[in-house]
């Protein structure tokens, strides 16, 4: 249980340092001197996202291979370090520098983490379990938010990337002390009490029984991510741009997290009582709906309601996919696999800061972005609707087989 615990935290400050860009994009953009413009800013969003998607890649199949335990505290350690440089970046060029090697430790860190906690739990509880972790993403998110409201005004942006000394000192070091390690290096996974020697790799992933659903896994990660990281990024800005100031755009986001945090827990129960496909379908399908309500300029507290079931929806569906994804393949896979998903999903989060500023930037308004997200997240209702088609045949192939 501490080691879950510790796990939870680490997933807490990556979260945290995931949102915490956009709560200071604004004074980036305005109280820098850096000369960013809407496009620039998504631009550098982007960068943290890139490095994501070389973390999660490469921390997944490292997690199979050396160990999920020196993997997680080592990508723990990278994005704390230069977080927090990023508070002392003399220019833009640097700053997107140093978010992009954070990228790194922050996207190697979920795949690994959520590998380990599924061989430290029983496997009845392993979609829950993996739900309930990722919970831990929006929790940050909102103290991001939390403390952005107070901390910008006062002292800065630069402080809000201070805030990682404390992962740093604290968290890090308990997970020195507290994480064991299920895998050890030579390719060897225990999964149930059996041993697998199996090779490990993308290579098994891209073939059968694995290809169709890896792939559809893959995409319906990309779009979920470029949903939830697109309002991630842009939400306070857009808010701003709506006409509200900066501490109203942060409670907006805050409200945006906070959904996120109770679509953790609902999706939790939910994925347990129906499964996590089906679970997940809706939980997309009420994320694009809350959207496209956005669109339509309702009253405010219908604005603060609908961006609560975006952030249920959104985050619902990312934990939803990686519980399945956790549970689906074997233990020599796992962490391949969740840094498969995770890193190609990566690519929607790269790509949402860019088309959120770009579509700005051309003039298309505050509405054409929550078009963007809209779609996306309807685009993953009907790609995690075909994984469970795909794995219902399945199924039925290998019983017909019997």
């Amino acid at each position: 249980m501490l080691a879950v615990l510790v796990c939870w935290l680490l997933v807490v400050f990556d979260g945290y340092d995931l949102i915490v860009y956009g709560t200071v994009q604004g004074s980036l953009i305005n109280d820098t001197g850096w000369g960013l413009t809407k496009a620039t800013a998504g631009t550098i969003g982007s960068m943290a996202f890139v490095g994501m998607m070389i973390g999660a890649v490469f921390a997944g199949r490292m997690s199979d291979t050396w160990g999920r335990r020196r993997t997680i505290i080592g990508c723990a350690v990278v994005f704390s370090v230069f977080t927090i440089l990023c508070a002392f970046a003399p220019n833009a060029p640097v700053f997107g520098g140093l978010r992009l090697l954070a990228g790194i430790g922050l996207g190697g860190l979920v795949p690994s983490a959520n590998a380990l906690v599924a061989e430290l739990v029983p496997q009845k509880w392993r979609s829950t379990i993996a739900t309930l972790m990722m919970s831990g993403v929006p929790i940050g998110g909102s103290i991001a938010a939390l403390v952005g409201i107070p901390l910008i005004p006062a002292f800065g942006w630069p402080v809000m990337f201070l805030v990682a000394v404390v992962a740093l000192v604290v968290v890090i070091p308990l997970g020195i002390r507290y994480l064991p390690e299920t895998l050890a290096p030579g390719r060897t996974a225990v999964d149930g009490g059996r041993t697998a020697k199996e090779a490990v790799g993308f290579g098994s992933l891209l073939r059968a029984p694995y290809l169709g659903i890896s792939l559809l896994f893959a995409i319906g990660t990309l779009v979920t991510l470029f949903a939830w990281y697109g309002l991630g990024t842009w939400l306070p800005n857009l808010m701003q741009l709506a006409g509200y100031n900066l501490g109203s755009a942060l409670t907006f986001a805050l409200a945006l997290n906070l959904g996120a945090v109770a679509g953790s827990v609902l999706t939790a129960w939910a994925g347990t009582r129906f499964g996590p496909i089906p679970t997940a379908v809706a939980a997309a399908a009420v994320a694009a709906a809350a959207l496209v309500v956005l669109v339509t300029g309702p009253p405010v507290a219908v604005v603060y309601f609908m961006l609560v079931l975006a952030g249920v929806g959104t985050h619902g569906t990312q934990c939803l996919i990686i519980a399945a994804v956790a549970s689906h393949y074997p233990a020599h896979l796992r962490g391949t696999a969740l840094g498969w998903a995770l890193g190609v999903g990566r690519i929607g989060a790269v790509a949402a800061p860019q088309v959120g500023g770009l579509l700005l930037a051309a003039g298309m308004g505050v509405n054409s972005n929550f078009l963007a997200f809209a779609g996306a997240a309807a685009a993953a209702a009907v790609l995690i609707a075909a994984v469970g088609i795909k794995i219902k045949k399945s199924t039925a192939v290998g019983v017909s087989n019997v």
